[in-house]
């Protein structure tokens, strides 16, 4: 039998939310941290605590070698092509390509040379009432971290 890998836990974890119809923010919640970061997390793009994994194991039913799994660093960027063919995704893709540029002289123009931290970072995914349709509203938010002179 081939040993569980970290993909599995997030393909067990996706299956389950979905036969048991778990809501992220009632994971978040219980885990203590936010919807954003746990979804992540389960999904398979951060590492959780010991605390934290027991805990979604057990809103998951996962076996203990899935929870070590979730203690495990991660490989980050797991998209399974370079341009995203997923819809939603793809929208990010195209805000880059559209976008980036502007987003990256404004910054520099604010902070100076530097770059937004991924790492020091924060999102908040919210639904915004419109009489138009609702508006999806995505702050992130990371640290600045200037480029050094050495």
């Amino acid at each position: 039998m081939k040993p569980m890998n970290r993909e599995d836990v997030t393909d067990l974890i996706y299956s389950v939310k979905v036969q048991k119809g778990i809501k992220w923010a009632d994971v978040a919640k219980k885990v203590g941290q936010s919807k954003e970061w746990v979804t992540a997390a389960c999904l398979g793009q951060m590492t959780l605590t010991k605390d934290q994994a027991q805990k979604v194991g057990k809103i998951f039913s996962l076996p203990k070698e899935a929870v070590n799994l979730l203690q495990v660093v991660p490989y980050k960027g797991s998209l399974p092509t370079a341009v995203p063919t997923d819809p939603l995704i793809y929208r990010w893709y195209e805000i880059v390509n559209v976008y980036g540029t502007t987003i990256k002289e404004l910054i520099h123009e604010e902070f100076g040379d530097g770059i937004m931290s991924a790492i020091d970072f924060k999102m908040d995914i919210v639904r915004e009432a419109d009489p138009k349709g609702d508006r999806v509203l995505v702050t992130l938010n990371g640290k600045f971290l200037p480029y050094k002179t050495y």
